[in-house]
């Protein structure tokens, strides 16, 4: 059995594909649909209350009993500096102007982390769901053990090989390695870290010497072709997020698909003054204004963030898409429009072709 197979078959998956759990785009009716269709669909919680993770779980199950992935929010808690968070409003306020209102006297540190979560830890081995993936770092290797032991198999991105090892040492089950032309946010355990930025396929035959563990690669895989390019490069899986922003099944907004049917999907950046740590969206006026020179660092994740979507909200009510997080990967031209179902069964034709 390859490790392929042996990855398929303790998911009991039909098909190495996992739909990427994006945060804000990822629906249980997409992630039912994806694991329906033989590959693991993925939600993620991070951004929402328990309430509303358990409602997410609880409409997943209600569309299908096949296997699927729940992603938490590893970060360490935000590093609040009230300088640096009042400077960080002082230059955005000419936006916040341009939009007729005030700039908020303050921000909220808006996701609570998954490492002091008891309640979300907590949700998770009561409804054992299949899969449950880790981003920006782990939580304890006690917390790991009793997710494994309640019978769920476990996931952790890593962006080098030094997380990698962090990864296999902490006792998960399998390695997302995510590449640096990945959409969304970089995985990276400590963001003051030096990043090498591998690629996708760097990083797969760097870890495919280095580790035991099953890897999923992550990080500009838009198509099948792209699907078995990592395969062949040591992969047991491949995870798409970008693909999957066009589905009918995307809570994506209307901007957000705009400009992914657009020439600026062309254009994507790696930024951290969206959120306060770096993720990859493509370019619109938010961006260029905060990294114009001379601007401050941003307030610290997700701190920054609050502010974000403070102006997006605003700029929404005026029908104007140039201040929301559009994440996408490089790969974000090759996107197409077709409900889930039908993506996974083109991705498997072009894999076969």
């Amino acid at each position: 059995m390859t490790s392929i197979e042996r990855f398929l078959d303790r998911l009991g998956l039909r098909f190495p594909i996992i739909q990427a759990p994006m945060a804000g785009v990822s629906t249980p009716r997409m992630a039912a649909a994806v694991s329906h269709a033989g590959g693991l669909g993925s939600l993620a919680i991070g951004a929402g209350t328990v309430a509303q993770a358990r409602q997410m779980i609880v409409d997943t199950r209600a569309l299908t009993d096949k296997p699927f992935n729940i992603n938490v929010f590893c970060h360490a808690p935000a590093v609040r500096d009230v300088h640096r968070e009042a400077a960080w409003l002082a230059h955005l306020a000419p936006l916040f102007a341009e939009l007729g209102a005030a700039v908020p006297v303050a921000l909220d540190e808006i996701y609570p982390t998954f490492l002091g979560d008891e309640a979300a830890f907590e949700l998770l081995l009561e409804l054992r769901p299949a899969v449950v993936s880790f981003h920006f770092g782990l939580p304890s290797t006690e917390k790991i053990a009793a997710l494994r032991q309640a019978g769920i198999y476990t996931l952790a991105t890593a962006t080098s090989v030094r997380e990698a090892i962090l990864i296999e040492q902490a006792g998960v089950d399998a390695i997302v390695a995510q590449g640096v032309e990945a959409g969304g946010h970089r995985g990276v355990f400590d963001p003051q870290a030096p990043d090498e930025r591998h690629s996708t396929g760097v990083l797969l035959r760097l870890l495919a010497g280095r580790t035991a563990l099953p890897l999923i690669a992550a990080g500009g895989i838009m198509d099948g072709q792209g699907i078995r390019a990592a395969l062949d490069l040591g992969a047991a899986a491949a995870q798409l997020g970008t693909a999957f922003v066009l589905c009918p099944e995307s809570a994506a907004n209307a901007g957000y698909r705009a400009k992914l049917h657009s020439e600026r999907a062309a254009s994507t950046r790696l930024t951290a003054t969206l959120s306060g740590r770096l993720a990859r969206g493509i370019d619109n006026r938010f961006i260029e204004y905060a990294e114009a020179p001379g601007s401050p660092a941003p307030a610290d994740y997700p701190v920054a963030y609050d502010a974000a979507k403070r102006l997006n909200a605003l700029a929404s009510q005026h029908g104007n898409s140039e201040f929301g997080a559009y994440w996408a990967g490089q790969g974000a031209p090759l996107a197409r429009a077709m409900p889930a179902a039908q993506l996974i069964s083109t991705l498997l034709g072009e894999m076969a072709a």
